[in-house]
């Protein structure tokens, strides 16, 4: 069973190439993301990262890591605070806020933090289902 204030937290990541990848998969081209001339002349002056593409590490943490395997990923709700950018490592770090033993559902914040800065990125609460595990 996991209890209510476990933790686990990831380092991450992302390539230009997945970037560009999660751009074909999506169907979302904005050049914001891919183009570096057009990103120059915003106020984040490189391309950043999907959004949908960060929130892609939770749900990975989530079906594999923590809770892991057999969990159904219910809801997400993420705040972004600041851009990410290609190339920079990143920690994402889950803590479970609150358990619903009758429903066998928990939430977990979702959290994103720059490692140079500690600069929170991303917030965000999860809602998640696991039969054995709450």
């Amino acid at each position: 069973m996991i209890q209510l204030g476990a933790s686990f937290e990831i380092e991450f990541s992302f390539t230009q190439e997945q970037v560009n990848d999660f751009c074909k998969i999506s169907g979302d081209f904005n050049p914001l993301h891919w183009d570096e001339s057009f990103a120059s002349t915003t106020p984040f002056k490189k391309p950043i990262i999907h959004g949908a593409l960060i929130a892609s590490v939770f749900s990975k943490v989530m079906g594999m890591d923590f809770p892991g395997s057999g969990s159904v990923y219910l809801k997400q709700v993420s705040e972004f605070k600041r851009p990410l950018y290609v190339g920079q490592t990143y920690r994402a770090f889950f803590q479970v806020v609150s358990i619903n033993d009758v429903k066998h559902t928990a939430e977990i914040s979702t959290q994103v933090f720059e490692l140079e800065r500690g600069k929170i990125m991303v917030d965000g609460v999860a809602s998640v289902m696991h039969a054995n595990l709450f």
